[in-house]
């Protein structure tokens, strides 16, 4: 479970996050939705603890991100707005890297490596270095590496981004499976279609502040929408941002 309360960041004068707060709960997916420069990559950075916030708190299964990183960090696995994997390493190195970073040795290394391999389909790909990979080969080996240390939550940041349409369907049902397997699943995007394919609860983020928050049925209510895409338009003012 994750928990953020009164989260603030600036960047000089700019007000990225301002009293951003949310809970993202067990086997639900959460997605906080709004156009981009909304805060939400800020608010998922605070988060995986490359960021530390002015105001505020957030908390990882009771481990507060700011005064226990280390702990926070092996309670969550991070697939970032870039995939960022190693293009001189295979993808079986990736992961087996990723593996050993979290303490992971030995055979325990090397099942953990074959389980996810054979999981996410890479068989093909997975003695091949990176460097030539597709951008959904790319995800899918950055996945298994947030997914090697077996985290109870994971954070995604525009996990679709340069998708083809095969590509995004595979993606989607990898995160359904996560969330049916108990996992908190909070992931960032400002892609209306993917957000309604996929989310039990919705946080919508705006300049920096939470606008609306609820599941799909009660945002439409709230806001007495026939869609989530006429919901959020009406959360935040106006068009910005949709896909």
């Amino acid at each position: 479970m994750i928990r953020v309360e009164g989260l603030g960041r600036s960047f000089g004068a700019i007000r990225a996050i301002d009293g951003v707060g949310f809970e993202a709960r067990d086997g639900r997916i959460t997605g906080l939705l709004g156009p981009n420069g909304a805060g939400k990559s800020t608010t998922l950075r605070v988060l995986y603890t490359v960021l530390r916030p002015d105001a505020g708190s957030a908390s990882v299964d009771g481990i507060d991100v700011i005064r226990d990183p280390l702990a926070a960090r092996r309670a969550i696995g991070v697939l970032p707005h870039s995939a960022g994997i190693y293009p001189q390493l295979t993808a079986r190195e990736n992961i087996a890297y990723f593996g050993a970073l979290h303490g992971l040795v030995g055979t325990s290394l090397q099942r953990r490596v074959d389980e996810l391999i054979t999981e996410l389909d890479i068989t093909d790909c997975a003695d091949r270095r990176a460097r030539g990979f597709s951008q959904g080969q790319r995800i899918k080996v950055a996945l298994a590496r947030a997914l090697v240390h077996k985290p109870r939550n994971l954070l995604l940041d525009e996990p679709s981004n340069g998708l083809d349409v095969m590509a995004t369907r595979a993606l989607r049902a990898l995160i359904l499976a996560l969330r049916d397997a108990g996992h908190c699943v909070l992931f960032s995007s400002h892609v209306m279609q993917e957000v309604a394919a996929l989310c039990d609860d919705i946080v919508i983020i705006d300049r920096g502040r939470v606008v609306a928050a609820g599941t799909p049925a009660q945002l439409l209510a709230q806001f007495a929408a026939p869609t989530l895409e006429d919901a959020f338009v009406a959360a935040i003012g106006d068009a910005r941002g949709l896909e």
